[in-house]
């Protein structure tokens, strides 16, 4: 097949499905609980909230979901109009080849490949201590944290083999699961009138609140917390009507998680009361279980069988997130081989229509990502788990700084939308809030990853390193097409 005409082009139901992707598979429920499984929301408010209140700004932690919101809504606002002109499974990698150029365009993809490679190992860290912790609690068995995640990516392998289809409804289950406890008690909470200082709306959402304490440091995890809603994009060549659903879908998952985030962590400080939850939240950091901030107040609303249940989801939330994430980065494979940068045998589609060999390299990936921490006999949590979730959020962030650069470059260029808001002003104002958020990434990194000094430098050039390899590699690569001289519908 020639990559030139893969390259945003949909295919018909009855073609050749050599690297081809399954087209009119997902609508857009279907998107969002891919992109909200990647969100893990359960994992970012157990493990975001408790330390944007206790090291960020406090009861003010709430506004900083809302600030980020409205960075990401801004920056979706090019996103999704270049999306109505190119409809690809690389997604980044495309939209900044698009702008860009196609060695900036190789690049990013390096960055994005090593982004959620990483973000998938992270959880898995976590994952492994919560599986091994839940078995040991449940049965008395003693298993190794590494031995969960092996078994586990087997499984994953097996569901990102078997269609998008099932992958969807999988996480689905998973996705209700957990948004249904946690929006039952902050609406609970909301509709008793709080806690014991009422609900405190402006010591949560005042100006002064937003600012008091370290609001950079809470910002930084609010924007952490919103990775992964760029995936609708990835699911493009397998939605239906793409060119309306993605839109759709990328717009209702940024305002879905930015309210959920805002109201559950409000409910959350308003269930202790602003002027005790900044303490709470730092004793619960303090026994090292910072879901017990989280935890404990949903258990007092409905009963103790909450502490034997919220583990469990815990498990399912990072279990949801690794699938998620799974399929994001084989289909970075796909699409990347199928424009010659990777072997062609990557383009390969099973009979379930998915890239299995894609898969399975991902998969081998993940195994070798995961397998030095377990041989060094490092704890998943604050070493695999710490320092992928930090690498992999500034790789995120340089991306959308770059796609939104790309945007402007692109339509400048090809003048193929003229609305200056949707083309110019919103990707600009995306990317300066973008710059800020990256800063904030970069000055807080430490703390982000919970390690060294030097731990963090080290960690913080790989983002810039592997940007810098991808377009070493773009400019040896002779690649049978390129991402900018692709075909676009």
């Amino acid at each position: 097949m020639d990559s030139q005409t893969a390259v945003g082009n949909q295919t018909a139901p009855d073609a050749s499905t050599k690297g081809k992707l399954k087209p009119n598979s997902l609508g857009v429920l279907g998107i969002l609980f891919f992109v909200l499984s990647a969100q893990a929301p359960l994992t970012g408010v157990a493990g975001a909230v408790p330390l944007s209140v206790a090291l960020g700004n406090g009861p003010g932690a709430p506004a900083t979901y809302v600030a980020a919101g409205v960075i990401t809504l801004l920056f979706s606002v090019g996103f999704v109009a270049m999306g109505r002109h190119v409809v690809n499974a690389g997604a980044f990698y495309t939209y900044i080849g698009k702008g860009l150029g196609r060695h900036v365009g190789t690049g990013s993809a390096g960055v994005a490949l090593f982004a959620y490679c990483a973000i998938q190992a992270a959880m898995y860290g976590l994952y492994g201590a919560t599986v091994s912790g839940l078995l040991a609690h449940h049965t008395g068995v003693d298993v190794p944290w590494w031995v969960c995640v092996l078994v586990t990516m087997a499984i994953v392998q097996v569901l990102g083999a078997s269609g998008i289809e099932m992958g969807a409804k999988v996480l689905a289950v998973f996705v209700l699961a957990e948004f249904s406890i946690l929006s039952a008690f902050a609406l609970v909470t909301f509709v008793q009138g709080g806690g014991p200082e009422g609900l405190g709306f402006s010591q949560s959402f005042s100006p002064g609140a937003a600012l008091d304490g370290a609001p950079g440091v809470a910002l930084m995890f609010s924007v952490a917390s919103m990775i992964g809603f760029e995936a609708t994009a990835i699911y493009g060549e397998e939605a239906r009507e793409p060119r309306r659903t993605v839109p759709r879908a990328t717009y209702l998952a940024v305002a879905l998680v930015t309210g959920f985030f805002a109201f559950a962590s409000w409910m959350l400080i308003s269930a202790y009361g602003a002027s005790s939850a900044t303490a709470a939240a730092g004793k619960a950091l303090e026994s090292g279980d910072s879901t017990a901030f989280v935890f404990a107040p949903i258990a007092d609303q409905f009963g103790t069988w909450v502490n034997d249940v919220l583990p469990i989801l815990l498990a399912t939330s990072l279990f949801a997130g690794i699938l998620a994430f799974h399929n994001s980065a084989n289909r970075y494979l796909f699409s990347l081989s199928r424009d010659g940068l990777l072997p062609q045998r990557l383009t390969s589609i099973n009979r379930h229509h998915s890239p299995g060999v894609a898969g399975l390299v991902q998969t081998a990936v993940a195994v070798l990502l995961v397998i030095p921490f377990a041989l060094a006999d490092k704890d998943p949590v604050l070493t695999l788990f710490s320092w992928g979730s930090g690498v992999a959020v500034l790789g995120i962030m340089l991306l959308y700084f770059l796609t939104s650069v790309s945007v402007i470059a692109f339509f400048r260029r090809e003048r193929l939308d003229a609305r200056p808001w949707n083309t110019l002003i919103a990707p600009a104002l995306g990317a300066l809030g973008i710059v800020g958020a990256i800063w904030l990434i970069v000055e807080n990194f430490t703390t982000l990853i919970g390690g060294e000094q030097s731990t963090a430098v080290w960690l913080e050039l790989t983002v810039p390193a592997v940007l810098v390899a991808g377009v070493i590699a773009a400019r040896l690569t002779r690649g049978k097409a390129a991402v900018v001289n692709s075909d676009m519908r």
